[in-house]
């Protein structure tokens, strides 16, 4: 999958926790499937309210999340740290 020509904001080093890579696997999808949306500003299934601190966090360099569902209908949440040094794909309950 092909990284938008103008992110909204770095990822930084990409991590991913065991259990969201199992399920990535599971799921057979790319963590670029979700690691694109993430960039691009489609935040996934998050409220108005963390949308727009989302928006916010572009502009002030805060952190950033969202969260997916895969094809199989487990939860990822995505999370780039305020200093944009790394970025996390993980499950919510392995934060």
């Amino acid at each position: 999958m092909e990284i938008p020509s103008k992110p909204l904001f770095k990822l930084g080093q990409l991590l991913v926790t065991p259990g969201a890579l199992e399920a990535l696997q599971a799921s057979r999808q790319s963590p670029w499937v979700f690691l694109t949306r993430h960039i691009q500003g489609d935040y996934g299934d998050l409220d108005a309210e963390d949308k727009a601190l989302n928006a916010l966090a572009v502009q002030d360099g805060s952190r950033l999340l969202s969260a997916y569902t895969t094809s199989k209908g487990t939860k990822l949440w995505l999370i780039t740290e305020a200093d944009r040094s790394a970025t996390t794909i993980l499950l919510p309950d392995e934060y």
